[in-house]
């Protein structure tokens, strides 16, 4: 599965302008807000479109807002719009950058799983925390967004004419990426002059895995992100060599925002022949643990049962050492992968400290065809450590300054880990 290895280092160097970075292929937010979730029962919350008693009456407030707004407003919307208000009103209330709500229009853009593909124009955005804009921090080869002239740096101001600052993640995303072949108006601002950009939207596949055999018989292997295909991709990088007699392997996690919980827990049997992989608390002291066993994830539910949910977890096979490599941009489902590894003490982790991101996601459909994507739950590593706000801290750090001027092909964190590799064992020069 070779891939063009200058593509992996570009995606390495993204800026990190925010609390959150993303693959937005026009549209599908991965990463720090997809969906590294859902785990626990669902105990009658989905659907159910009653209040319970004791809180009903503190909703008698909104009822009489509403009919207020029907019988004085000037201009009165369509009740629709007052609803959506309502629900984005209370998910915005918990404060958390990581639940949304998305309205109907929108929601069947950013409801699919991480397959790999998807349509849209092809750009990776973040979020500057002090201005509350989305900024375009790199743009994929050979996509609608290169094609149209879109840069890194470029502020979204306008998006089919709708003003972009006050949209959060996932509401920008669903009004980019949109069915191929059609377009979407962007104005942008780039550096203090607008430009206009219709860009017409494409299916794009989202290169997920390159691998390479370097120099000394080691292999490399980056991962982009953790999508329902992931774990069958590095099978597949791994298959092109004989695991068995490499010197080492370096397994590239930088730059990866997250992903599924189930390709998590898969790719971690990747270097853990058996033990636990995370557990998830609940905060009400209810937990979920789930663990590796016989190429087999297995989940030990809140009740004590347990249920065998993933057959694609065996082990490797791979006796080399193995580095892992991390930095800020790593997050959710890499950390938890990492973390993972690193309290088991299977692989050395080198680079920056990773994002901090240790919550667990549920996303929600809604009866009126909107969806709702809430934090559920904390996850902690198999020693019982949580990592959010403070990250997985590499075993040997090796920063790279955002401002840092680095030669074509040079990577000092990649440099490293093949350093650490050859001192493990003598290896003949040019072998």
């Amino acid at each position: 599965m070779e891939s063009n290895h200058s593509t992996v280092k570009r995606t390495r160097r993204w800026p990190i302008l925010a609390l959150m970075a993303a693959i937005f292929v026009a549209g599908f937010l991965l990463g720090s807000q997809s969906t590294i979730s859902f785990t626990r029962s669902e105990e009658n919350s989905e659907g159910n479109t009653s209040l319970p008693a004791e809180v009903a009456p503190l909703f008698d407030s909104l009822y009489e807002t509403y009919n207020l707004i029907e019988a004085q407003y000037i201009d009165m919307p369509e009740p629709e719009v007052l609803a959506n208000g309502a629900i984005r009103g209370m998910v915005e209330s918990l404060d958390d950058p990581y639940s949304n709500y998305v309205d109907p229009e929108y929601y069947p853009f950013v409801s699919s799983d991480l397959e790999g593909s998807i349509e849209g124009i092809g750009v990776l955005i973040s979020t500057d925390e002090e201005t509350g804009e989305t900024v375009v921090v790199n743009i994929l080869g050979d996509t609608p967004a290169e094609r149209a002239g879109l840069q890194e740096g470029d502020v979204f101001i306008l998006v089919n004419g709708e003003d972009a600052v006050g949209l959060t993640f996932l509401e920008l995303a669903a009004r980019v990426r949109g069915p191929a072949g059609t377009t979407v108006d962007l104005t942008m601002r780039r550096d203090e002059e607008l430009l206009e950009f219709t860009v017409e939207r494409a299916r794009i596949e989202i290169p997920n895995v390159a691998s390479e055999l370097l120099d000394n018989n080691i292999g490399y292997i980056y991962l982009a992100e953790f999508s329902s295909v992931a774990r069958s991709q590095v099978d597949a990088a791994l298959a092109q060599w004989d695991t068995e007699n490499l010197n080492g392997l370096i397994f590239d996690l930088r730059g990866n925002p997250g992903g599924l919980l189930t390709t998590a827990t898969e790719i971690a049997g990747l270097f853990l022949d058996e033990g636990v992989i995370l557990i998830e608390d609940y905060g009400d002291g209810e937990k979920e643990i789930y663990r590796v066993q016989d190429g087999l994830v297995i989940q030990t539910r809140i009740d004590g049962t347990e249920r065998t949910y993933s057959t694609n977890a065996a082990y490797s096979g791979v006796t080399a050492p193995v580095v892992v490599l991390i930095d800020g941009r790593s997050a959710s489902a890499s950390e938890l992968v990492a973390g993972a590894w690193q309290d088991h003490g299977t692989v050395t982790l080198i680079g920056a400290t990773s994002f901090g991101k240790g919550t667990v996601q549920l996303q929600n459909s809604l009866g009126n065809g909107g969806g709702v994507r809430l934090t559920v739950a904390r996850w902690l590593t198999p020693n019982g450590n949580s990592i959010s706000g403070q990250g997985v801290i590499p075993d040997i750090i090796v920063e790279i300054p955002e401002d840092a001027e680095l030669a074509e092909g040079e990577d000092p964190q990649l440099q490293a880990a093949i350093e650490f590799i050859m001192e493990q064992q003598p290896i003949p020069a040019g072998q």
